[in-house]
Formats: structure tokens, C-alpha cells, sequence
């Protein structure tokens, strides 16, 4: 019987259903770098999480590991080369989750511009108000520029929601992109054009990060880039913590060199730069972008056919090039 490690809570009906007949190990919490090392050492599979350190030592642990079924689009906590060098298949699950990550990155952008967290925060203190014309003014969306960092799935997918709401958009990538279905959702929006990584930061409103995380994006927001950015801009963050150099993100939010963030993830979560928590400007989500029940269902199904696949001797469905 083949034995699946899972790492992390994990919607084990699911499990269950996809790997019949396999013997199944964790599912119920986050297990601890001791726990996996523990653990891997006997697994066939294992369906692993973004918070699992699946780093050379551990995976040298593995005397029968045969695939990694990792439930998320990213794997920046894998190291592949030491898998693939074991033998070991890595596949991940994307085209499931990019429209439920966007439209949460979407809402941060709301209710960092709109300042939507800060009311709602104003009126629970029970604070006195009443209608004032000048009373919570934030930034309307209408006729702003979105700069998308990495117009992947979800960056696409982003674009197609800031022009649906009157947006102009420019992009940063290594390639041009088609992005007909960008423009196509609103013709009076200026089009989507891809743009160097300077020029986004100088004429962006709103700066969205979506890039997967690797050595050439790590602090891709660093003191630099904050500068460069308008002092009226935001920056919204929901692809990966180190994109973005957090205390250097404290400092210009302190200096008042942008308006304000939204951010779903950080450089050392679950720990977060103290200073930010007191920020009425910052908006603050516990790295919840693919947290819609169908978008996680399909996400364990997929990491789980992949590892079936594998164990059965098939390709995986997903697997990192």
C-alpha cells in the first residue's frame, strides 16, 4: 500500500476519494520541519503545502519519495533540482486558483484606495460620525493606472477586473503578452501595453505584484522602487511575501512616500513588521487569495490525481518543467 504523506490540514474527503486504496499520514495540522523529516523518510507521496521547508536536507531524507503533489501554483519552497536529482516528480496546481486570487487582490485594492478597512475599523470603535462631504476621502479607480508586476494567469486575470472598472493598465514581463481579452472587457480604456519595470513604478496609481517569486524578483519592491512609485500611489501584494522588502515598505509608508498598501502575504509569515499592524493605511489579510471553497477543492483534487497519476506509473497532470 502506497503511503501519502500530507503535510498540512487538507480537505481529506477529497483526499480520501482521490487516493483510495493508499494509506494516508497527516491532513489534520501543519506539521513541523521534525515531523516532515520524520516523516518523508517512509512516504511514496507527499501532498505538500507553500509553508513545507522541502530543501535538499529534507528531501535527501527520502528513500522512496516518487512525487510531490504540491497544493498551490508556486513551489518557491521546493527545491527541484534536489528532487529531480532523487528521482522525484514536483507538480503543482495551476489554472484553478488564478480568478479567486484575483478577485481577492482586486478587494484589497478597494479597501486600501477606498480606505474601506479603515471606516469599518472607525465605526467597531464606535466612533462618532455622521455624512461629511469631506469625511474617509480616498482614490477612485476611474481614469487610474494599474501596474501589474507579472501578467501570468493571475495577472491577466487582475487587468480584466481593473478595466472592467475604468482602469488603464501597463504591465511589466519578459514578453509581450496578447492581451485582447484585457482590452476587449472595457474599448474606452487606453490598451494594455507592456512597459519597463521604471516606467510602471513612475506612472502606476496602483502597483499589483503577481510574479512568481525567484532570485531576479526577490525584493523586486525594494527602497528603490518605493521611491520611484507616485507619493499618492498603493501597492497590493498578494503573490509572494519576499517580493516585497518589507521593512523598506515600513520606512516609505512612514515617510509618507506612498498612500498605502493592501498585502495577503509577507516576507516571514506569519510574522509581520510590527510597525504595520498600527497603519491605518495598510490593509492586512492572513494569505488568503485562493481561499474560496470550489477554488480549494479543486486545488486538493488536482495535487491529488497528480500524485495518483505518478504512483500509477502515468505522467503527472501538472508537473514543474
Amino acid at each position: 500500500m502506497k503511503r501519502i504523506v500530507v503535510t498540512a490540514p487538507q480537505l481529506t474527503d477529497i483526499v480520501a476519494r482521490e487516493l483510495d486504496g493508499c494509506e494516508i499520514i497527516g491532513g489534520g495540522h501543519a506539521m513541523t520541519r521534525e515531523e516532515l523529516a520524520e516523516q518523508i523518510v517512509e512516504a511514496d507521496a507527499l501532498l505538500s503545502s507553500l509553508s513545507d521547508p522541502l530543501d535538499a536536507d529534507i528531501l535527501a531524507r527520502a528513500t522512496k519519495l516518487e512525487v510531490i503533489g504540491q497544493c498551490a501554483a508556486g513551489f518557491n519552497n521546493i527545491d527541484v533540482d534536489a528532487a529531480r536529482d532523487r528521482g522525484i516528480v514536483v507538480t503543482t496546481t495551476p489554472g484553478v486558483l488564478h480568478e479567486t486570487t484575483a478577485d481577492l487582490a482586486f478587494g484589497l485594492m478597494l479597501m486600501v484606495t477606498r480606505r474601506l478597512g479603515e471606516a469599518e475599523r472607525y465605526v467597531r470603535a464606535k466612533q462618532p460620525w455622521h455624512y461629511d462631504h469631506t469625511f474617509m476621502l480616498g482614490m477612485g479607480l476611474q481614469g487610474a493606472t494599474l501596474g501589474i508586476i507579472g501578467l501570468g494567469q493571475i495577472g491577466e486575470a487582475m487587468a480584466r477586473r481593473a478595466a472592467a472598472f475604468g482602469m488603464d493598465v501597463v504591465y511589466t514581463a519578459r514578453h509581450d503578452k496578447d492581451a485582447s481579452a484585457i482590452d476587449a472587457t472595457n474599448p474606452s480604456t487606453a490598451p494594455t501595453r507592456r512597459v519597463e519595470l521604471d516606467e510602471l513604478l513612475r506612472t502606476s496609481d496602483v502597483v499589483s505584484v503577481h510574479c512568481p517569486l525567484t532570485e531576479q524578483t526577490r525584493h523586486i519592491i525594494d527602497a528603490g522602487a518605493l521611491a520611484a512609485m507616485k507619493s499618492t500611489a498603493y501597492l497590493v501584494n498578494t503573490a509572494r511575501g519576499a517580493c516585497v522588502d518589507e521593512k523598506a515598505l515600513v520606512t516609505a509608508l512612514r515617510n509618507g512616500e506612498i498612500a498605502g498598501a493592501g498585502l495577503d502575504v509577507y516576507e516571514n509569515e506569519p510574522d509581520i513588521e510590527p510597525e504595520l499592524y498600527d497603519m491605518d493605511n495598510v490593509v492586512l489579510l492572513p494569505h488568503i487569495g485562493s481561499a474560496a471553497r470550489r477554488t480549494r477543492e479543486k486545488m486538493t483534487e488536482l495535487a491529488a490525481r497528480n500524485i495518483a497519476a505518478v504512483l500509477g506509473g502515468k505522467d503527472a497532470l501538472t508537473p514543474v518543467g
